[in-house]
């Protein structure tokens, strides 16, 4: 995977619905290199830290082929490059193929996969539209975050190089589709009881899908 663009944007306020929003969802592209730390990257904020931002989402990425999807969908919508709140826009990496507990390395930094995007009512904000969400989350082209393994520099231009996958390596549209499931096959179960052996899914993510294998019987 190469990064197409690098994304960065601090928080402001804007008007939506009659009531004033503080988001950070308006990123746009820069020129030449930034410094990637455990947080974020240089110049690159989120609003509401208690669902944006932190360790396991310092870096949110979206492909770039999934903005062609998107220009058959939002017919006539000017889709520029971080239109979806991504830092890095990718030229691939869809979730089927990009897996949870996946190492990169990106310019002089490290990184890996931690958790599909869970779209929240500031990407309406940001298309001007309240079904945007639901829209976004349905198609599964969620994009995914990174959390910063090692600290260091990245611009546009540079290789994500897989370096190591986790044994229990998983798609990170499985761990959506799992989400999202009203009920579990015994497959789907064997699936989430491995998708809980990776050591980079967030432990929020773990909690709830213990929360609901404890509500079904036991595979014997």
């Amino acid at each position: 995977m190469k990064l197409i663009s690098v994304n960065v944007g601090l928080p402001r306020e804007v008007t939506w619905h009659g009531r004033n929003v503080t988001t950070a969802i308006y990123k746009s592209p820069i020129h030449g290199r930034v410094s990637l730390r455990m947080l974020n990257l240089d110049g690159d904020r989120q609003a509401d830290l208690s669902v944006h931002g932190g360790k396991e989402k310092a870096v949110y990425c979206y492909p770039m082929v999934h903005y062609e999807f998107w220009k058959k969908e939002l017919p006539g919508q000017d889709l520029p490059l971080a239109v979806f709140g991504e830092n890095f826009t990718l030229d691939d990496g869809t979730e089927d193929a990009v897996h949870l507990g996946d190492r990169f390395s990106v310019g002089s930094a490290e990184v890996v996969v931690t958790q599909p995007r869970l779209p929240c009512y500031k990407l309406g904000i940001r298309f001007e539209a309240d079904d945007m969400v639901k829209r976004f989350f349905v198609s599964g082209r969620t994009g995914f975050y990174l959390a910063v393994t090692r600290e260091g520099e990245v611009g546009a231009g540079d290789d994500m190089v897989m370096i190591a996958r986790d044994p229990n390596a998983f798609p990170v549209s499985g761990i959506t589709r799992l989400y999202a499931a009203k009920r579990y096959e015994d497959a789907d179960i064997a699936l989430l009881r491995r998708a809980l052996r990776v050591a980079a899914l967030p432990e929020s993510w773990k909690e709830y899908f213990r929360q609901r294998l404890e509500r079904i019987p036991a595979i014997e």
